[in-house]
């Protein structure tokens, strides 16, 4: 049997190009949707990867790349503070990665289980989802995302939904590698339409130089924007736990005990306040990377290093960046009617997998609050103005579910039930 820890130099740097091509697709398409430069992102997902290797002493085969969980505070808190500001409160939001890690080197993983329970962390996630489905909708149908125009309704809904339905066919029907870039396949397609429909601008690739440093923006701190992107961070946290878990099991080790949860978390903590000093997006562990290593057996972290150098070498590539932001809007619209719905699936999946009894007035309480909370757009503070400040969406709704869990009786009572209804073995 090949031990893929002494392979050959390059076969870890073939293996490292093919996780980055992996999770190429998501991490780019974060940064675009939210107006954040995605050679930065590139830039930061590298930088992360390498610092999250270092913390844990390159034990762990993980990538680190752009949260799908900040797009929604990114893109309001960019409007209401400036993007200084709000990669201020990305800073700030790494350092809740890291006192989770010190509770865990104090407490044990039992913190956790206490602090953010499923029934706090599902209808937590499902908000994530679901509060940017109007958003995906509207640039599906060739809107801007305040519903502005873009493009005719018929040209968009031709280049959206068959992007839309090659990311799917490619997630469901694919095999091998293929299977884990859905993403990219939704984008060649959604390219080559946008081409054949005229609705694709290359003007400014042609315009672009070929190496060029990444538009940095260095982070300003304002309490405000700090209060509303920190809150965030929890759904991402619990999101990370996940993903060490997961590739633990596709490795067969214990990553929690060795190097240990609270070095993995301090890892991503790291990783995603050097984002913030950078301009670029939060990151977070990839499940499409944990899929290639359980795919490919490619166990080796050093492999991930690789990725990690590759990333922020494509990162000074300027007309790479350009062709990036020259992607039409319908073709982000069409995969993110498919991501934006995964991840409210994710949300229910954890209510479901842990048997959260919704009959109860407790869970049903805290379900119903935080999902209307997180959707509909409830703003507790001192006003909706410029120089108001207030909680709503995803920062709001994370702290009032793990205030009730807190507050109502019983909050271990689904660790209770899980047990009472597990089969005997």
């Amino acid at each position: 049997m090949r031990d893929e820890f002494n392979d050959p130099l390059w076969r870890q740097v073939l293996s490292g190009a093919q996780m980055l091509f992996v999770a190429f697709g998501a991490l780019v398409l974060m940064p675009l949707i939210t107006g954040l430069d995605p050679n930065v992102a590139l830039f930061t997902a590298g930088l992360g990867t390498i610092l999250f290797q270092i913390v844990t002493g390159r034990q762990v085969p993980v990538f680190l790349a752009s949260s799908f969980a900040f797009i929604t505070p990114i893109i309001l808190a960019k409007g209401q503070f400036g993007l200084a500001e709000t990669m201020g409160g990305v800073v700030a939001a790494g350092f809740v990665y890291t006192f989770l890690g010190l509770a865990v080197k104090i407490k044990g993983t039992g913190f956790i289980d206490r602090l953010l329970p499923p029934v706090v962390i599902g209808p937590v996630i499902i908000s994530i989802g679901l509060a940017m489905a109007p958003i995906a909708a509207n640039m599906a149908m060739g809107k801007a995302g305040d519903g502005s125009v873009l493009l005719p309704y018929s040209t968009a809904m031709w280049i959206s939904m068959p992007t839309l339905l090659t990311t799917l066919v490619v997630a469901v029907f694919g095999r091998g590698i293929f299977r884990l870039v859905p993403i990219i396949s939704g984008v060649v397609v959604g390219f080559a339409l946008s081409l054949y429909f005229g609705a694709l601008d290359l003007g400014h690739v042609a315009d672009a130089p070929w190496l060029a440093v990444p538009a940095f923006t260095a982070p300003a701190f304002n309490w405000q924007a700090i209060l509303f992107i920190v809150p965030v961070a929890l759904a991402p946290a619990i999101e990370h736990i996940g993903g060490v878990i997961a590739v633990g099991g596709v490795t067969g080790k214990n990553y929690l005990k060795k190097p240990g949860l609270h070095r993995t978390l301090l890892g991503d903590g790291l990783a995603t306040s050097a984002a913030g000093l950078f301009g670029g997006p939060p990151n977070t562990t990839y499940a499409e990377v944990t899929g290639a290593v359980m795919l490919t057996k490619a166990y080796n972290p050093k492999i991930m290093t690789w990725a990690a150098i590759f990333a922020i070498a494509l990162a000074f590539i300027g007309k790479f960046g350009a062709i990036l932001q020259s992607i039409p809007v319908p073709v982000m619209g069409g995969i993110l009617c498919l991501l934006f719905g995964s991840i409210a699936a994710v949300g229910m999946n954890t209510l479901i997998r842990h048997n959260i009894d919704l009959s109860e007035a407790r869970n049903l309480v805290i379900v119903s609050v935080t999902l209307v909370f997180g959707i509909g757009g409830v703003l507790i503070g001192t006003g909706d103005g410029p120089d108001d400040f207030g909680l709503k969406g995803i920062a709001l709704c994370a702290i009032v579910a793990i205030l009730l869990n807190l507050i109502l009786p019983g909050n271990d009572g689904w660790k209770r039930k899980a047990a009472d209804e597990a089969p005997d073995i």
